[in-house]
């Protein structure tokens, strides 16, 4: 595949943060204490510096998991009905480190309000629920697939694309 232009970078850099930015919740994996993989989903938002924010009761095995402080891993992938080839769904994945953000916090609040507006009023009533905890997601690395021969590591200092081409995969 030829050399991509920086406005070709640019133009699916723009998709990829509208991939993240339509969604309303993000798919999560965690390990639990025993080592197993499990898979859930959450309602998020995103501070300014590109970590997700999630508010999640302790009754779920994935806050458990969170509350280990482990890394985990979030997922954002377009609608299969969206998708041409069900191979090459968009999806954009990142490595997250984990920590849970106390009430005494300064960013705990207004992270709270921002989820309120833009998950609705449920936030609210959980807000009130002694079992919800707030936990940061930081990425730390990150991948964007398009399609064949479309996959990009994406930065997670300013969410950057860079092209993985057959030479990157080989080590060149």
């Amino acid at each position: 595949m030829a050399i991509m232009s920086d406005e070709q970078l640019n133009e699916f850099n723009q998709a990829c943060r509208t991939l993240i930015a339509d969604k309303k919740t993000l798919l999560l994996a965690t390990v639990n204490p025993d080592g197993i993989p499990e898979n859930s989903y959450a309602p998020y938002v995103q501070d300014e510096q590109g970590c997700f924010y999630i508010f999640v009761s302790q009754l779920a095995g994935h806050t458990r998991n969170l509350q280990m402080g482990t890394d985990c891993s979030v997922l954002f992938i377009r609608d299969e009905q969206e998708s041409r080839n069900l191979y090459a769904r968009e999806r954009v994945s990142f490595r997250c480190a984990v920590k849970q953000v106390e009430a005494a916090d300064t960013r705990y609040n207004g992270m709270l309000d921002r989820l309120e507006e833009v998950q609705g009023q449920t936030v609210s009533m959980l807000r009130s629920l002694p079992d919800f905890l707030l936990f940061q997601l930081k990425p730390t690395s990150g991948n964007y697939v398009v399609g064949f021969g479309k996959a990009f590591a994406v930065s997670p200092e300013d969410f950057s694309l860079t092209h993985i081409d057959a030479d990157r995969l080989k080590g060149g």
